[in-house]
């Protein structure tokens, strides 16, 4: 069966995007920005309409080098009509606020927040007074930064869960890791600009529900979970990404009297009957200085951030030197999780800019007092945490770490309605058999491409090489299928060269109606030349489940695949070495280490063996030595005053962290019960690792 190329209307009708980068200099910064925005794929409305919208102001407020760039994110019914109102509206309220203060000649860093803040309200009544658009269940989010001098100023202003952050030059004390990762440390730190307002917050939690709202998840609602809300009225933060939203059923905000509006974030532009509970449009604004060290920007809806951390995000932008391939790379990925991990996606919208340098002589404006620099407004409370560069800190894990439990049920359906070839879990796979050598150009490809999968993120160096080793070379030929929609996925792909198309079969048909593979929803080009390298069949990674997609060669090209039995093996060890790190960190005579140093002394430790009654350690000797248990069971025996205590340590205990450096002999001696495996870490491996290791040790100990 022969292929072609599709028309590429089947997918650049879903994207909108800059037909080239623009420079420009935007306040105070001389800048490359791009913008993308992709309309999601719906199988039950493949006609829907793009939600998301985005606005590029030059010459803001009249005034030459000010501009004004925002990222809205419509939702209900009439998202879209919203969204497009308040692009066009929005941006003319807040200079129009602006000029007045001109007026006034009030250039203070107050006014400004006022007039941003007066400006969102105000366009969010017009939108209520519109009699075109019905916003009483539909409405924005809207993520905004305004560029303005004097000085080399940014202001964010944040409605809703769309977000804005930044990457930064990390300082040198920073971390970041990396060792001899072919891709090296990344070289940016990602910095939120703004958080996202939802009920996970306490302050915006405690907020809705003294209107009267309930703060339930949809299964509560429905019935599936107990209805109360015990678990959204404690007095901490609720960190997305955690287990409590691993399957994507968030905390929404509930009428007292009915099952509405049930929106996940707690302000937003429109939503009128929300607003009687607390869903307003007061934006959370932040004001700062622009610093040489700060390289990229990034606006994007919620789509871009269901599934990529901030550090992802600005991970992949970092690797290219066009803002437009920024986008176009982030937005592909996101897609692609989407695809993964649902069977839709959201829209998704970026605007990338690549900040090249700052303007010299512009003079500050009027400042808020010290302690306030850069904080946001309008926190409940003033409980605004800040890191010492005046940013934000937030949570930076993805919201999501799992499919819905729709998605999987569906998923689980299509298993069952076809044959699928089993897959096999073998305990003893042998991973060497997949090792073969690579060139440093081609650790270098791999190292990029999986840089910003939060499944590689925590590896070591070590681990790593053996990620690289494992990756199998695949020549492909146009018109092979990679995957087939369905069928079991066992392997994670990344693209070296070559042009790929993901089908979906339509849920009102089925495979056999389709022998094409269902309609095209995106298009994978990888390119060395372009160092474009996408990946996709991520989640094959994690467990044995039917693939979403299918993906076909459209042209010739090569691929890099990963099994998932090897993946296991390596994270296996990853888990191992977690465990060791963790028991580390508690022992007293190391805490003078930072948090790198102490990972990279657990994945220096040895490996060693016990056979069934050996002795590992006596009791009233000293071996500087510290044990971690993997696997296995020791006996351990203390005499005292003639007395005899006994105990039995499993895997994950570990002792001997007190006889390391020689402060006290070891307290029992400990017999191997059965074949036992333990990490085993020695005094002299730490000093051979950290030389002022001592130096460090007693400064430490004299604060």
């Amino acid at each position: 069966m022969a292929f072609e190329v599709p028309t590429k209307a089947q997918i650049d009708s879903r994207i909108e995007c800059s037909e080239e980068s623009e420079n420009a200099t935007l306040g105070g910064a001389k800048v490359r920005f791009a913008y993308l925005s992709q309309r999601g794929y719906y199988p039950d409305d493949p006609n829907k309409a793009n939600q998301d919208a985005f606005s590029v102001t030059h010459r803001f407020a009249s005034v030459q080098n000010d501009a004004f760039l925002a990222v809205y994110d419509g939702h209900g019914k009439h998202g879209d009509k919203c969204a497009q109102f308040c692009k066009h509206r929005l941006p003319e309220m807040v200079a129009k606020q602006i000029a007045q203060n001109k007026i006034k000649n009030d250039n203070s860093e107050t006014s400004l927040h006022q007039a941003c803040k007066h400006a969102h309200i105000n366009c969010n009544l017009t939108l209520h007074k519109n009699s075109l658009i019905d916003d009483q269940l539909s409405g924005t989010t809207s993520i905004s930064a305004y560029f303005h001098g004097p000085g080399n100023s940014i202001t964010v202003c944040n409605v809703g869960d769309s977000r804005a952050i930044m990457g930064s030059h990390r300082k040198s004390n920073d971390g970041g890791g990396g060792g001899d990762d072919p891709a090296g440390p990344s070289p940016l730190r990602a910095h939120p600009l703004s958080r996202d307002q939802t009920p996970y917050r306490k302050d915006e939690r405690q907020r809705v529900k003294k209107t009267g709202a309930r703060v339930l998840s949809l299964d509560q609602i429905e019935g599936l979970e107990p209805e109360t809300e015990a678990d959204w009225n404690n007095e901490t933060e609720i960190d997305l990404g955690e287990e409590i939203d691993e399957w994507g059923d968030p905390p929404r905000v509930w009428s007292p009297h009915g099952e509405y509006p049930g929106t996940a974030f707690t302000r937003s532009l429109g939503d009128s009957i929300a607003e009687e509970l607390g869903v307003y449009a007061e934006p959370e604004i932040m004001t700062r200085e622009l610093t040489e060290d700060d390289k990229i920007i990034v606006l994007a809806s919620d789509g871009v951030f269901e599934f990529l951390t901030n550090q992802s995000v600005i991970d992949i932008c970092a690797k290219f030197q066009d803002p437009l391939e920024a986008c176009r790379a982030v937005v592909a990925e996101a897609y692609e999780l989407w695809l993964q991990y649902e069977l839709r996606t959201d829209d998704i919208t970026i605007i990338c800019i690549f900040v090249d340098g700052l303007v010299e002589g512009r003079a500050g404006v009027e400042r808020l007092p010290s302690q306030q620099r850069g904080s946001i407004d309008s926190f409940t409370n003033g409980d605004m945490p800040e890191i010492n560069d005046g940013l934000p800190i937030m949570d930076s894990r993805p919201v999501r770490t799992l499919p819905s439990k729709e998605s999987l049920v569906t998923k689980k359906a299509r298993k069952n309605a076809a044959p699928l070839l089993e897959s096999v879990e073998d305990e003893n796979f042998d991973i060497s058999t997949l090792i073969t050598e690579k060139t440093e150009g081609e650790k270098e490809l791999i190292a990029n491409a999986i840089k910003a999968s939060v499944m590689f993120r925590n590896l070591s160096p070590e681990q790593k090489e053996l990620i690289y080793g494992c990756m199998e070379p695949l020549k492909v030929k146009a018109g092979d299928w990679v995957i087939k929609q369905g069928s079991t996925g066992e392997k994670y792909y990344i693209i070296d060269n070559g042009t790929f198309e993901v089908r979906i079969v339509p849920e009102d048909q089925t495979a056999e109606q389709r022998k094409d593979g269902g309609d095209v929803v995106h298009m994978y080009v990888g390119s060395r030349k372009d160092h474009a390298h996408p990946s996709f069949g991520e989640l094959a990674l994690m467990h044995s489940a039917p693939r979403a997609a299918s993906i076909i060669a459209v042209t010739d090209g090569q691929l890099w695949a990963l099994h998932r039995s090897a993946f296991r093996q390596v994270l296996k060890t990853r888990t191992e070495r977690k465990g060791v790190m963790r028991a580390l960190r508690k022992i007293d005579s190391l805490k003078c280490l930072t948090l790198d140093e102490v990972e990279m002394l657990a994945n220096c430790a040895e490996e060693v063996n016990f056979a069934d009654g050996e002795t590992i350690i006596t009791q009233g000797d000293f071996d500087n030595c510290f044990y971690f248990i993997v696997n296995g069971m020791c006996a351990c025996e203390r005499t005292q005053d003639d007395k005899v205590d006994t105990k039995e340590l499993g895997a994950n205990n570990y002792f001997g962290g007190k006889s390391l450096f020689g402060e006290v002999p070891h307290s029992f001696t400990a017999k191997a019960k059965t074949a036992t495996k333990c990490i085993q870490l020695s005094k002299i491996q730490i000093e051979g690792n950290i030389p002022d290791f001592l130096e460090r040790q007693e400064k430490f100990g004299q604060r």
